[in-house]
């Protein structure tokens, strides 16, 4: 009876993996965006090359006090350990919904003891009776016929994955804010040197200005206009001071240790190589490669199987309880002949009326994943922009550049003719001010337009995927 007993259970076990899954198929939405990349006047010309996405991270960057700083923040930063956390969570989570398809087996021994009223004795029975039972079994299996499990299984998994990705994804993130705060604080501490130049410089002025002044041959306007410049210029010093600390504030953050002082940037961004360049490439079917886009594509799947796991509730299911073992009333005869049991309990649930529950959990996973597919869609269309966005800035900041180091080049002209001007008498102090003011929002604006040339490099390899791999699948183009 027991080989009958497990030939049956096994028999329904083998049976439910047999079931047929109610789940639509997927079919990856299409695209809403053009095939290509935008062209005109404000973009540069579409080019092959090497992939961003399978050019790793230490390859596009090239230099080495920013590659050791990825390292740090990769280690320590604590939303990247969390992403992290978040993938080992979702994988016990896996574990758990996998563990539904098996049935839970397990053991039991047990002894118990009853005393019974002497009032409700017969003489000569005695009134404690002892009983002792052993027993393997399971309760509750489902048998999964229609695949309502092994979808709520798969439905895990695509969760899982999606957090895989969700992870790249701050990876790539993590990497494009280093180097922006890279960057950035290299930036500002070349404003930084500015301002310091500059207030020497007005400094130098106003101490010329003052012994004209003592002695005789110079105007107090001249003197009271070049205290205001050096008044200026300290605010300017001070500002820039106060960002650099900032700066460093923000990208020990990232960091999530301590920014060690030999790699903080020493290199003007001009004269620095910071980055490898790399082509957008010629489709914006690239974008497909982007974690953020493939995390997007798991919940769609995961959207399927939940769709499939409503669509099996409307079917019947069935659950098994089944135990063999032994049973006695003394301890040492539990296991001798005679002393076996079993139990086997198939139940049928068939859904007949619920007041349109399954119909709007249907219903609600349907909406879900048409929610899910505008999101998709709408993570596309961002995605997209970013790269245009990057490529409209690559293909005008070339230019942006030469035309500011002409106009700061002319400006340094008109602030030394300017000077001389004044130091001969043709001129009065406040237009040696004009040409001054002019020229260092000239040199502060070339910083800016330096910052976002290096910036848009980044953006353009973070746009296009890059980042998850630190090394490269296929050669990088110099």
């Amino acid at each position: 009876m027991r080989l009958s007993l497990m030939s049956a259970a096994l028999l329904a076990l083998g049976l439910s993996g047999c079931s047929g899954l109610l789940a639509p198929a997927y079919q990856r939405p299409l695209a809403p965006v053009p095939a290509s990349w935008p062209a005109g006047a404000a973009y540069e010309t579409p080019r092959q090359g090497a992939d961003a996405a399978a050019t790793g991270w230490r390859d596009f960057i090239v230099d080495a006090r920013l590659r050791q700083l990825v390292d740090i923040a990769l280690a320590n930063n604590r939303d990247l350990r969390i992403a992290a956390l978040n993938i080992e969570k979702a994988r016990a989570q896996y574990g758990i919904a996998d563990s539904a398809l098996l049935p839970s087996i397990s053991g039991t021994l047990a002894g118990s003891q009853t005393e019974t009223a002497q009032l409700l004795t017969n003489p000569g029975q005695p009134r404690i009776m002892h009983s002792y039972s052993a027993g393997v079994g399971f309760s509750g299996y489902e048998l999964d016929f229609f695949g309502r499990v092994q979808n709520l299984k798969n439905q895990v998994l695509e969760q899982y994955l999606q957090t895989e990705e969700a992870r790249n994804a701050a990876q790539t993130a993590l990497i494009a804010e280093v180097a922006g705060a890279y960057l950035t604080l290299a930036a500002d501490q070349e404003n930084l040197r500015l301002a310091q130049s500059t207030q020497d410089s007005q400094q130098h002025s106003f101490d010329l200005i003052q012994r004209r002044f003592q002695l005789g041959i110079g105007s107090q306007l001249d003197l009271s206009q070049a205290e205001s410049s050096v008044d200026a210029a300290r605010v300017e010093l001070a500002s820039y001071t106060g960002q650099v600390a900032q700066d460093q504030n923000a990208l020990t953050l990232l960091l999530g240790a301590p920014l060690p002082a030999s790699l903080a940037p020493q290199t003007p961004l001009e004269s620095a190589q910071v980055f490898k360049d790399i082509p957008a490439g010629l489709s914006s079917e690239v974008l497909t490669q982007r974690p953020d886009i493939r995390a997007a594509e798991h919940v769609l799947k995961a959207d399927n199987a939940s769709i499939g796991a409503a669509r099996a509730a409307f079917f019947p299911s069935i659950t098994l309880n089944a135990a063999v073992g032994s049973s006695s009333l003394q301890l040492h005869n539990l296991f001798s002949a005679g002393s076996g049991t079993w139990s086997f309990v198939p139940q049928l649930n068939l859904p007949i009326f619920n007041g349109g529950l399954l119909s709007a959990q249907l219903d609600v996973a349907k909406r879900t994943r048409d929610i899910d597919v505008a999101q998709y869609e709408k993570t596309i269309q961002s995605a997209f922009r970013e790269v245009a966005d990057a490529l409209a800035l690559r293909g005008t900041v070339g230019q942006q550049l030469q035309a500011q180091q002409a106009l700061t080049a002319a400006n340094a002209l008109s602030y030394r003719l300017a000077n001389a001007r004044y130091q001969q008498g043709v001129d009065g102090y406040l237009n040696v001010l004009d040409a001054q003011r002019a020229l260092y929002g000239a040199q502060q604006k070339l910083i800016s337009v330096k910052l976002a040339q290096q910036n848009s490099l980044v953006t353009l390899y973070k746009a296009l995927g890059g980042g998850v791999q630190a090394t490269s699948t296929q050669p990088v183009s110099e």
